[in-house]
């Protein structure tokens, strides 16, 4: 009997996963959109984590004799002003975009649950995190990116460390509500009356059911770092300029726009696909999780 429970037992997680599995490919069919935006993601997954076997040469390698060659079969997407062939730092920069949203996304999500969860179940905690979230919050997130990168120096760190001090607040004022109109559910209100603390009603009961629409707002928090990253680099206040992202793509080469427009259209259509990919997905995770949605479908 023992060992059939433990049999039992160890199955539950395999089950678990398989039907989110299956629930996660019916959510892809039934959402042709979020299917084309995964899609989309999967490749520039794929391209950056095997960007040295597609191809590619040395990113930083300078072949003056080269310079501004159009696109070709030995140069794909042509050279830059320095010789630089454009494919392999338009491929080798999809790393830094995706280690930027991602490192962002799980940044926000995590520092904003921490803050929402305090803020909306403590009144004191509530004053002191608010008035800092509002202080933020009154600088454009933009803007507050650049004299945090002014202040910390250029590095893909610091840029993470960046945008993610200026996406917390948002994220932080979206749990505090959600704990406020949660708290005052029957639910825990029950848990409340049968002696459950306030660390056991926060996560048994709050922190759940702010899981789904935080994943919704970290797509396109992932989506709105990618742009911000470019942004940055765009301007020479993000990536070091010896390292290829698609920003320094484009802002190194933004004074050859009329002789060599290649360089500024390929790395910008892999960040427009991307983006455009981490939207689609956030629209399809907020059809699909959100039960008012899923009964009007």
């Amino acid at each position: 009997m023992a060992q059939r429970q433990m049999t039992i037992a160890e199955q539950a997680p395999s089950t678990r996963l398989q039907r989110l599995a299956v629930e996660a490919f019916r959510a892809l069919r039934k959402n042709p959109n979020m299917a084309f935006g995964f899609v989309v993601l999967t490749f520039m997954l794929f391209t950056a984590v095997f960007a040295p076997f597609l191809g590619t040469s040395d990113p930083t390698f300078l072949v003056p004799l080269d310079r501004l060659i159009p696109p070709g079969s030995d140069h794909f997407f042509g050279t830059d002003h320095l010789g630089r062939d454009v494919y392999s730092r338009v491929i080798y920069g999809s790393r830094v975009s995706l280690q930027v949203g991602a490192g962002v996304a799980l940044s926000v999500i995590a520092l904003g649950l921490l803050f929402g969860l305090l803020s909306g179940y403590n009144r004191f905690l509530d004053k002191i995190i608010m008035r800092v979230a509002d202080g933020l919050m009154s600088i454009p997130a933009f803007l507050l990116a650049i004299a945090l990168m002014a202040l910390l120096g250029p590095s893909l760190r610091n840029v993470i460390v960046a945008l993610t001090i200026a996406s917390v607040p948002e994220t932080t004022r979206l749990v505090r509500a959600l704990v406020l109109s949660l708290r005052e559910q029957e639910y825990v209100t029950a848990a409340r009356s049968i002696g459950c603390g306030p660390v056991r009603i926060v996560a048994r009961h709050v922190l759940p059911n702010t899981v789904a629409p935080v994943l919704v707002l970290g797509s396109f928090i992932t989506a709105a770092a990618i742009i911000s990253e470019a942004g940055l680099s765009f301007l020479g206040a993000g990536i070091p300029a010896d390292t290829p992202s698609w920003g320094n793509i484009m802002g190194q080469g933004r004074q050859y726009n009329q002789i060599a427009i290649w360089i500024l259209f390929f790395p910008g259509l892999f960040l427009s696909l991307t983006v455009l990919g981490a939207n689609l997905i956030g629209d399809g995770l907020r059809d699909t999780l959100d039960p008012r949605l899923r009964r009007l479908a």
